[in-house]
């Protein structure tokens, strides 16, 4: 596997983070592996709904070390 794609979404609130997500994968195509850093805490919910309702994978998710943030690895099936 090649290393993540980083979309850095601190500092935006929702519906902002899913978006550039969104983005990101469509534009990386099928395969593709993006790992997105987000502040906001609705992300903890949109991420994920996000992910299973497109069909994507959450692989891991998780909080910064060092906080604050969050971050998510999705994939996108090849």
């Amino acid at each position: 596997m090649t290393d993540p794609i980083l979309v850095d979404a601190r500092g935006h609130h929702c519906p902002v983070p899913t978006l550039r997500l969104r983005r990101a994968l469509d534009e990386a195509g099928p395969g593709a592996v993006v790992r997105l850093l987000a502040d906001d805490p609705m992300a903890r919910i949109d991420v994920p709904h996000f992910a299973g309702e497109k069909g994507y994978t959450l692989i891991d998710s998780g909080e910064l070390n060092p906080p604050p943030g969050l971050f998510f690895v999705v994939s996108r099936p090849a």
